[in-house]
């Protein structure tokens, strides 16, 4: 009996001290047969691995983690050595899902999950229109300077100067108008760091109190105060 309370006590006090996995993600890449995926958080500047899962014979994973709030993290494929390109999304408690082809890893990824990641997927369509124009401006820019029109090519420079106006408009009117995500500091973060210091006050200040103080919230805020100190210099 004494033996057997104390393993019960034991298993109590292992079960007490384990993180509770309350972040599940499940998917299919197609075309896999062997390989290993991991599931990654940036911590600073490293990625360290949450999960992992070898692959053998389908392509079929499960991967899990706990959370504590919403936040982007990524999938990993490593096959033969050889790791392909992540795919990121934005993850929140509960069940995401991901389904790619080993081809096209990053760029067949159908993600359904967390709100956070439909926002963000939002945003995303609209800036994929940004991009195209200006890989289109970056060509017509090229041809202008082989062609040594100065009047054409400020004029291509100029077009390009409005496009990045523009766009950094588009990520503080969303980043705004959803204020409410996490989304909002995020997208100031990762698309439009370099933009001027008023424009991100604009975005934090809009903030209320819980993304203000979530992980990507409090970051922009250290962000801004660095960049404002730097420029006083």
């Amino acid at each position: 009996m004494k033996k057997a309370s104390f393993l019960l006590i034991v298993l109590l006090i292992l079960s007490c001290g384990k993180k509770e996995s309350d972040l599940t993600v499940i998917g299919q890449i197609k075309g896999l047969q062997k390989g290993t995926v991991y599931l990654q958080q940036l911590k600073d500047t490293t990625l360290v691995v949450l999960d992992s899962l070898e692959i053998q014979g389908e392509g079929t994973f499960e991967l899990h983690s706990s959370l504590e709030e919403p936040e982007v993290l990524y999938l990993l494929l490593d096959k033969n050595g050889a790791e392909n390109n992540r795919i990121s999304f934005f993850a929140d408690k509960g069940i995401t899902e991901i389904n790619t082809s080993l081809k096209r890893f990053s760029y067949d990824a159908k993600i359904v999950g967390s709100k956070q990641q439909e926002k963000l997927e939002e945003f995303n369509a609209i800036l994929l229109k940004f991009n195209n124009q200006n890989l289109e401006l970056i060509k017509t820019r090229f041809e202008a300077q082989q062609s040594g029109d100065a009047d054409l090519i400020a004029t291509r420079e100029q077009e390009a100067n409005n496009l990045l106006k523009r766009k950094y408009l588009y990520a503080i009117n969303f980043a705004v108008t959803n204020k409410d995500s996490e989304v909002a500091p995020y997208i100031a973060l990762a698309e439009i760091f370099d933009a001027n210091t008023n424009y991100l006050d604009t975005i934090y200040n809009a903030l209320p109190k819980h993304i203000a103080s979530s992980k990507y919230g409090k970051k922009l805020d250290t962000y801004i105060k660095k960049r404002k100190a730097e420029e006083k210099n």
